[in-house]
């Protein structure tokens, strides 16, 4: 049994191998899709003043559900398109990766979503970050290292948003929210995006 285990473990590096060239290109077009869907949500949740709690959690909870379809979406063209099956064990050890802090995020914003404190508005996008950070840094083993790097970026930027808050009047609090998931989502995002897109188009050099 241990050795099966251990061959089944290796066959799996092997598979996330071969396919990081696969997983990389799949990854640009998906981060630039996040960062976009997160930069308007952002922008259309300032403008339209959506502070209260419940309509907080819902707006981004929706906006969570719309753009992760896109991305499983785009992931699973690109795996027909390279004629490479998509459900497999490594995809699979991936999700299981992302679940845990994912679910932990949700439940915290479901679970204060009938609060009607600011503070409970401000700090989602703090705890989000982290959550999401957490997320990528575990899902990193499977996937390219950059994504652990982008992992440490959503935590940091939670800290500095932690620290930011005290600091701030209750009604700047409230803006902020959709401005800090606008930088942290959206920005974020964009610039990993542009990132991969810049380096998998540019000329190797020998």
């Amino acid at each position: 049994m241990h050795n099966k285990s251990a061959e089944a473990r290796l066959q799996t590096i092997r598979t996330l191998m071969e396919r990081s060239a696969l997983y990389r290109r799949a990854l640009g077009p998906i981060m630039i899709w996040l960062g976009v869907v997160a930069t308007g949500a952002s922008a259309i949740g300032w403008y339209q003043q959506i502070n209260h709690p419940k309509q907080f959690v819902y707006y981004w909870l929706g906006v969570s559900v719309a753009a992760a379809s896109g991305a499983f979406l785009m992931a699973r063209r690109q795996a027909v398109k390279a004629e490479e099956p998509f459900w497999t064990a490594p995809a699979k050890r991936v999700v299981h990766a992302f679940l845990p802090p994912l679910v932990i995020g949700g439940v915290l914003a479901v679970s204060g979503a009938g609060s009607d404190s600011g503070w409970f508005v401000r700090i989602l996008p703090i705890i989000w970050a982290w959550c999401y950070g957490c997320a990528l840094h575990s899902a990193s083993f499977f996937m390219a290292q950059g994504v652990r790097t982008l992992g440490w970026g959503f935590i940091v930027l939670g800290f500095v948003d932690a620290f930011l808050s005290p600091r701030m009047e209750t009604h700047e609090r409230m803006e902020f929210a959709h401005l800090t998931m606008g930088l942290c989502f959206g920005g974020l995002h964009l610039v990993a995006g542009a990132y991969l897109y810049w380096t998998e188009r540019s000329p190797k050099t020998s």
